[in-house]
């Protein structure tokens, strides 16, 4: 395990024990609550935890606060993920190396857990557990809202199904993704600048976080052609199956990986003005370029 894995397994162990406390306080015994933990807490890197701590360091945040910030993100990560394996929607049985709530609770189960998760993150950001100005709070709970709904991934999902089966040029597909995948992760980059009160960091800092969240969505897409189904905890070589627009779909393989390098150096510009501060942004980026899994 490398430096920078051990370090992303340190932030994500911290944002579950976070989010762990946290439900520990409303417990209930019913299979709802079950399948809430089940979705929240099905294993993965939590990439978003980590962007949100790493992106909290350009201005010397305590990660105490980064950490609640990033479990709310989780929480409505994990919503979309666990209402985008409906069969309704992707229609998708495993997910993390096990079967997808839907199929372990039922749909109706599945549909009401993430509703759930996605009104817990607001509860997160606005609970006394957030040591933040009203007004601080405020902005944050707009902000992921927006990135949560129709502008963000509820919208960059309809606009996937509706695509799905049809051609779609460049500029169409990575305005999809970056509503589907870019805009959390904008989110947790911009969240920084909120929590400071740098409003003139605030849509560079998005900026950043959507490029960022464009070469996941990118990597994503290379990992379903060539990557190995036993790493990615689900079936690979699904998009070409189901007709989804993606950028290797329109581009091929070769051109679509120079794009994701180009981006990756485009980030790296974009940081270089916060010097060392930007030390694990960077390191994220170059682990989203080259992940296998």
């Amino acid at each position: 395990m490398s430096a920078f894995e051990k370090d992303i397994k340190i932030v994500a162990d911290k944002t579950d024990q976070y989010l762990k406390s946290y439900f520990s306080q409303q417990k209930q015994n019913n299979e709802l609550f079950e399948a809430m933990g089940y979705g929240l807490f099905a294993g993965g890197k939590k990439i978003r935890s980590y962007l949100t701590v790493a992106a909290f360091d350009l201005f010397g945040i305590k990660e105490e606060t980064a950490i609640i910030v990033a479990a709310a993100i989780e929480c409505v990560h994990s919503y979309s993920l666990i209402h985008d394996d409906l069969p309704s929607m992707d229609n998708d049985d495993f997910r993390r190396g096990k079967e997808s709530t839907h199929k372990k609770f039922g749909e109706s189960t599945a549909i009401l857990a993430g509703n759930s998760l996605l009104t817990i993150a607001f509860e997160i950001l606005t609970s006394n557990h957030l040591d933040l100005d009203k007004e601080v709070k405020s902005d944050l709970v707009f902000a992921l809202a927006s990135c949560s709904g129709h502008l963000g991934i509820a919208g960059g999902q309809f606009l996937d199904l509706s695509f799905e089966g049809k051609a779609q040029d460049e500029k169409t597909i990575i305005h999809m993704q970056n509503k589907k995948t870019g805009e959390l992760m904008g989110f947790c980059t911009e969240a920084a600048a909120i929590v400071a009160k740098k409003n003139n960091d605030r849509e560079e800092l998005k900026k950043i976080g959507l490029d960022i969240g464009l070469l996941f969505q990118i990597a994503d897409d290379l990992l379903d052609v060539y990557g190995d189904q036993n790493k990615l905890g689900k079936p690979s070589k699904q998009d070409d199956k189901k007709g989804k627009a993606t950028l290797i779909a329109t581009f091929g393989l070769d051109k679509t990986n120079v794009l994701a390098n180009e981006l990756h150096d485009k980030i790296k510009q974009s940081l270089e003005k916060y010097g060392t501060k930007a030390n694990r942004l960077l390191s994220s980026a170059e682990f989203i370029l080259k992940r296998d899994h």
